[in-house]
């Protein structure tokens, strides 16, 4: 089945991308119920749905911050997200062979959880049923051929299974990926800042209950990040996020299962019992890219195309979230027959994300360098500010609510 035979290929919307970013943007545009909405996807769109999905001990999950809850309540679908979501009450911060450390409560921050560990396939199907029951054109198996700037549209020439076809768009959204391939199209260059480190990402399965606590724990040669899952087939579940110098990550990812936990038992400790059992690793070179531009007339750049972050503290989804977020508002705050591809909107969206997205990439960018290095007097710094931290309940508020995305954003998210 072919969306698009049944349109005229003039779409007010388009957006490059149909993961959970897109996905999301299309939802918070078609509520509006303004624009003819198109999304493109390179994969098939005919995945897992509500109804058919099953649980994996493998499945890779995603830290949804309480903004972000904010964010899909007003979209009417987190109560079916949370069936599978797993709430962090608590999130114990600490440094590796010194004294600092820090805990923060969801209890004293006043909120229901810090934050939500919801598993991608789980989270992917939701949005996917819901974006088929709005009203959006959505085509998978496409891929873009060319991308031509015209003064009253972006003009598409896109490949439908072997088929090439144009589409013409008053305003298009690139969120294809952190390489995205539309950005190169239109000339538009990243700055890439390589960490040389790698992240594995993995399940482990505990012998004892994490009781809604998430972990996140800095070491020499880099921070770990034990979240909290939703049981499966009553085995406990942390998802692992374990950084690595790239050498020691191969080295990591090489040894069999048994090497592999002993590892991470004397890196991460007890705090959490035994590790009893890993799944499936994956692991991917880190960098912090930054696309140079994000907006021009009738075009924006979204996602992980406008800005790929450090996994620490797991703020790069929720970033891109509260992003869409702003620019839905923007585009809704136009007359009734505003030209949707204006560039005045989309540069006060660029305004409004500003300090926001300056403030978050710098705090990843700047955490993960801090407690990589080993200087003693370094050390003795950070830790004493751990210390403080735990000792001041008014700096453990305001670091527990930048987490949760609702200090920096600008909207309130109470």
């Amino acid at each position: 089945m072919n969306p698009l035979a049944e349109t005229n290929h003039q779409f007010d919307i388009t957006i490059v991308g149909g993961g959970m970013v897109g996905l999301s943007l299309a939802l918070l545009l078609a509520a509006q119920r303004r624009w003819k909405i198109l999304v493109l996807e390179s994969q098939s769109v005919t995945g897992e749905t509500v109804s058919e999905y099953s649980a994996s001990f493998d499945a890779r999950s995603t830290a949804l911050s309480w903004s972000s809850r904010c964010i899909f309540q007003q979209l009417g679908i987190w109560q079916k997200i949370e069936q599978h979501a797993q709430a962090i009450s608590s999130i114990h911060v600490s440094d590796r062979g010194h004294f600092g450390m820090t805990r923060l409560e969801a209890e004293e921050a006043g909120v229901d959880a810090l934050g939500y560990v919801v598993e991608n396939s789980w989270l992917g199907a939701v949005l996917m049923q819901q974006v088929a029951e709005a009203d959006v054109c959505l085509q998978g198996n496409t891929a873009i051929s060319a991308i031509t700037p015209k003064a009253e549209s972006m003009q598409l020439e896109i490949d439908v299974n072997g088929q090439l076809q144009q589409i013409n768009s008053q305003l298009l959204i690139v969120a294809d990926g952190a390489n995205s391939t539309c950005a190169k199209m239109l000339g538009i260059n990243q700055h890439r800042k390589a960490y040389d480190h790698s992240a594995i990402i993995a399940n482990v399965c505990l012998d004892q209950a994490h009781n809604k606590v998430a972990y996140e724990r800095f070491t020499d040669q880099g921070p770990m990040a034990l979240l909290p899952l939703t049981d499966f087939k009553n085995s406990h579940r942390c998802a692992l996020v374990w950084t690595q110098p790239s050498e020691q990550a191969t080295q990591l990812m090489a040894a069999d299962d048994g090497a592999f936990l002993e590892a991470l038992q004397i890196r991460f400790g007890h705090r959490l019992g035994s590790f009893k059992q890993v799944g499936e690793r994956v692991s991917y070179p880190l960098a912090l890219t930054t696309s140079e531009e994000q907006v021009r007339s009738r075009l924006v750049v979204a996602g992980n195309a406008a800005h790929s972050l450090h996994p620490v503290a797991g703020q790069g989804f929720n970033l891109s979230l509260r992003d869409i977020d702003c620019l839905a508002r923007c585009l809704k705050d136009q007359p009734g027959k505003a030209d949707v591809g204006a560039l005045a909107p989309l540069l006060d969206y660029q305004r409004q994300r500003d300090k926001d997205q300056r403030n978050t990439l710098m705090f990843t960018d700047n955490l993960s360098k801090l407690f990589g290095l080993t200087s003693p007097a370094i050390a003795l710094g950070r830790n004493s500010g751990l210390l403080m931290m735990d000792l001041v309940p008014t700096l453990r508020n305001q670091f527990a609510h930048f987490g949760m995305g609702t200090e920096q954003s600008g909207v309130d998210y109470g």
